[in-house]
C-alpha cells in the first residue's frame, strides 16, 4: 500500500478541501493515529486514522454557502476588466426577504467566498459561492456527478438529428462530451441537464447542431432548485437543504 499526501487523504475522505486541509496541517490541527501532524507535505496510508482538532471542525460548521440568481453582466470568478465579479452583489440589502434561513448576515461570510463552478458573464442563474471546501468540491471536483440544469432559449431549426447529437454524440476541444439529458420545452427553447462544466459547454453545443443560444439560465444544481429567487438577489442554503 503506497503513502499518499495527507492534505489529498482528506479531501478524498471529505472532511474538507486540500487548501482548508494545509491550513490546518500547518495550524497544528489534524491528527493522524492519534498524533499531531503540521509538516505540509506529509504522506501517509489510505487506512491511517485521520482526525481534526475541535478548532477546526468548529471553523468548518460555520462557513456558509450562498445561493444567487446572477444577472447577466456580473462574472462568476476573478473580476474581468469593466465587468465585477458576482460575489460584489452579496450585500445585506440584496439578501432574499423570503430567506428562510436562520443565519444571520454577517461581513465575515465573504471572507474566503468563492464560486463552486462557472457561469457565463452573459448567462443567468443559480450561482453557488461557498466557505465550505466539502461543498466546493462535492460540484467540481473531478469525481463530481452532480446534475446542473439549464433553461436555453435559441436561433435556429433544430432536427432531430441534432437534438439526438446534443444528447450524446457530441466533442468539445478534442474531447467527446460526458452523455447530456436535452429535451425540447418549446418551438425556441431546450432544457440541458449536464453533469460537466466545460468553458460556454452549451453555447458551444448548440452551435455544433447550428443553434445560436440567445437567454441561458440555470435553474438547478443537485437538489437545490434557483425557484423564486429574484434576479440580484441571494439566501443562504438551509441546514435541511443539500446538493
Amino acid at each position: 500500500m503506497e503513502k499518499i499526501r495527507l492534505s489529498k487523504l482528506m479531501a478524498e475522505k471529505g472532511l474538507c478541501s486540500r487548501r482548508e486541509a494545509d491550513v490546518f496541517i500547518e495550524r497544528g490541527l489534524v491528527y493522524v493515529d492519534g498524533e499531531r501532524v503540521s509538516t505540509l507535505g506529509t504522506k501517509v496510508y489510505p487506512d491511517q486514522d485521520i482526525t481534526l482538532d475541535e478548532k477546526a471542525d468548529k471553523e468548518l460548521s460555520g462557513a456558509v454557502t450562498i445561493l444567487l440568481n446572477k444577472p447577466v453582466g456580473y462574472v462568476s470568478g476573478q473580476p474581468e476588466k469593466g465587468y465585477a465579479p458576482a460575489v460584489s452583489l452579496i450585500k445585506r440589502e440584496s439578501r432574499f426577504k423570503g430567506d428562510r434561513s436562520s443565519i444571520s448576515s454577517n461581513p465575515s461570510h465573504l471572507r474566503g467566498l468563492a464560486p463552486a463552478g462557472r457561469l457565463d458573464i452573459d448567462s443567468t442563474g443559480l450561482l453557488v459561492l461557498t466557505q465550505d471546501g466539502r461543498i466546493a468540491r462535492q460540484l467540481i471536483g473531478e469525481d463530481s456527478d452532480v446534475e446542473k440544469e439549464y433553461l436555453v432559449r435559441f436561433e435556429g431549426v433544430l432536427a432531430e438529428k441534432g437534438l439526438n447529437l446534443l444528447n450524446f454524440g457530441l466533442s468539445l476541444d478534442g474531447k467527446p462530451l460526458k452523455p447530456a439529458k436535452v429535451s425540447r420545452q418549446n418551438e425556441d427553447q431546450l432544457c440541458f441537464i449536464l453533469k460537466e462544466g466545460k468553458k460556454r459547454q452549451i453555447r458551444r453545443m448548440c452551435e455544433l447542431v447550428g443553434l445560436k443560444v440567445t437567454g441561458l439560465r440555470r435553474i438547478r444544481i443537485g437538489k437545490v432548485k434557483l425557484g423564486n429567487l429574484p434576479v440580484g438577489q441571494w439566501r443562504y442554503l438551509g441546514e435541511d437543504e443539500g446538493f
